[in-house]
Parts: C-alpha cells; sequence; structure tokens
C-alpha cells in the first residue's frame, strides 16, 4: 500500500513538472481587447525596469469617440505572460488625433518614451516623454521633437523612432517617406550623449536615405527600426513591405550606426504558413536585449486574417559568427 501510495505521488509530481515545462516552453501571446472588444495590438517596445519587464505597445481608436491611435503597458516578470497595467492618456493638442508606435530606453532611472503623433499626413513627427514609473509620462516641453526637412528625399513626416546610444551619440532612427508620399524608408538624427532629446538637439546624421526598400519582398515599405550591439557592430532589425503585404523582418548591419548592408537577402522572419496565426504577417519587429539573461528575444505582432486583430509574440534568438539566427 505504502509503495503504491509513492507510485501515485511520483506519477503525480512527474506530471505537474511536465505541465511546469509546457508553460515555460509555450509561446508568447498577448492582445489587449480593451478598445475594440477583440484582441488588437500593435508596436511592441520591451524594456527592463525596477525588477519587471515593461511593454509598451500601440492600441487602436475607439469607435465613435474622440481620439485616435493610442500608446499602453502591460508587464511580465517572465517574458511569455503580460498583464495590462495601464494606458498614456492623449493630454496634448498634438496628440488629439492619436498618437502611437513606442520606443523606449531606461537612462538614470527613468523610461524615456519616444512616439509619433498620427494622423496628420506628411506632419507626423516624433515625440519625447520620461517618466519614473513606467506608467505615468511627463511631456517634453519641446515636442515634437523631430521631424526631417521635406526635401527631395523625404516628405518631412517621422514615425516610428528608435533611439539608441552609441559612440558617444544618441541616434534616432525613424521611417519617412519620398515626397510624394508612395515610398517609406529609414532615416537617422543623431544628438550628443548629455542630450535632454529636446528639440533642437537633433541633426540629420546622413541627408539621405540609410536603408530603403530595394528586394522583392521589401515591397515599397521598409520602418519600424529595432537596434542591437553585438561586438561593436549595430544590427538594425526592419519591417519590410507594408503591413499585410504581408510585411516580414530583415537584418542589417553597421559599423557607424549610418552606412548600413543587409545580412540577408532573405525574410529573417517570415510571414506565417497557411493556417498559422501569424499567416497575414510578422512585422514591426523589437530586438531586446535581455541583460537579466544574457539573451536577446525578437518581439513582433502579427495575424491570420488581414488586420482584423492583431497579436504580439516572440522568439529568442542566438548569434553564431556575426550573424543572428531564431532559436527553435
Amino acid at each position: 500500500m505504502k509503495t503504491h501510495n509513492i507510485l501515485k505521488i511520483g506519477l503525480a509530481f512527474l506530471l505537474y513538472s511536465s505541465s511546469i515545462g509546457l508553460l515555460w516552453a509555450q509561446q508568447m501571446m498577448f492582445a489587449d481587447s480593451s478598445r475594440l472588444g477583440r484582441p488588437f495590438s500593435k508596436d511592441p517596445h520591451v524594456v527592463r525596469f525596477e525588477g519587471r519587464y515593461l511593454m509598451y505597445f500601440s492600441v487602436p481608436p475607439i469607435p465613435d469617440q474622440p481620439g485616435g491611435w493610442g500608446i499602453a503597458v502591460a508587464e511580465s516578470d517572465d517574458l511569455v505572460h503580460w498583464e495590462r497595467i495601464g494606458e498614456i492618456a492623449a493630454t496634448e493638442e498634438y496628440e488629439k488625433n492619436g498618437f502611437c508606435a513606442p520606443g523606449a530606453l531606461v537612462k538614470d532611472g527613468k523610461v524615456h518614451l519616444f512616439y509619433q503623433t498620427y494622423g496628420n499626413g506628411s506632419k507626423d513627427a516624433i515625440c519625447h516623454a520620461y517618466s519614473s514609473d513606467g506608467i505615468h509620462f511627463t511631456r517634453n516641453t519641446s515636442n515634437p521633437i523631430f521631424a526631417p526637412p521635406a526635401n527631395d528625399w523625404s516628405n518631412g513626416r517621422a514615425i516610428d523612432a528608435e533611439v539608441y546610444a552609441f559612440k558617444a551619440h544618441y541616434y534616432l532612427y525613424f521611417a519617412t517617406r519620398d515626397p510624394k508620399g508612395e515610398i517609406q524608408m529609414q532615416g537617422v538624427a543623431m544628438a550628443d550623449a548629455d542630450t535632454d532629446f529636446g528639440r533642437g538637439e537633433w541633426t540629420m546624421a546622413k541627408d539621405a536615405s540609410i536603408l530603403k526598400p530595394e528586394l522583392d519582398w521589401e515591397g515599397k515599405c521598409v520602418e519600424g527600426a529595432s537596434i542591437i550591439k553585438r561586438n561593436g557592430q549595430l544590427y538594425m532589425f526592419y519591417a519590410g513591405s507594408y503591413n499585410n503585404a504581408p510585411q516580414q523582418v530583415g537584418v542589417a548591419v553597421s559599423k557607424d550606426g549610418v552606412n548600413w548592408k543587409r545580412v540577408f537577402d532573405q525574410p529573417f522572419l517570415p510571414n506565417g504558413k497557411p493556417g498559422e496565426w501569424n499567416s497575414s504577417e510578422s512585422g514591426h519587429p523589437h530586438i531586446f536585449d535581455d541583460k537579466e539573461t544574457g539573451k536577446s528575444y525578437l518581439f513582433y505582432q502579427g495575424n491570420d486574417d488581414n488586420g482584423h486583430t492583431w497579436w504580439l509574440s516572440n522568439v529568442e534568438v542566438g548569434w553564431k559568427k556575426g550573424k543572428p539566427y531564431l532559436k527553435e
């Protein structure tokens, strides 16, 4: 009888251990349904702050209400399970038509958020705010802080901000469009290391596109740059083609943060196969360098219904001989 009970306890423990193992191996699938009543979250960006992970993401306009796109916040302790903990309310005149596409960094004990205005066509620009708790933000009084000059290669729009410290400067990567508003491409501005991120601090690092669509799968769009440093070089994970075209993720590399070349000619992270959750796209990447674990995770958005819903997920990225690869 005792032996029988021991076997039962052992079996229960094995089953419990197996269930925990499955939980650990579970793929992240997160979406906020608070605004539309269906899963709809885009543009993920993650930081580690005060002992937990915070993810900033775009949420859509609320039907039949004033305002536009917004930014919400979720937290996690394992990068798999996320809980929505707040939303950043529009407080300024320049945010009234909407704001979205957050990019964040932690500096001097504060979360610095870079985001775009939305709904203003070629007048959309990059804004900055900062927070001591990661949820409640104070706006930079000089907002919007950056947009490129309208000229022969750019229509003056700036969206999808990514700010990264490199070689005694901060580089602000952004997407803009050609003067006709048809081709989306990457540009970059820079500021000194002691910047307060305000307007007037940024100058164009190159008065031309640093990466524009050239490959068939990139269509007419290269956007959503996200940067990571490895072995003294910068790697850019970017979105190629417009949403659901399908949008897929590519990778480029740079020694100086300004001049870039592609690492792969094919998508690094393609859209899923028919029947998979991301068959419409795998897009808008964020490469997160987790200093706590030494691991890299690629966050991205996807769906299987041409944008009726949007989910956020991630996959671990490994590095071998100066190139990233997707871990199984």
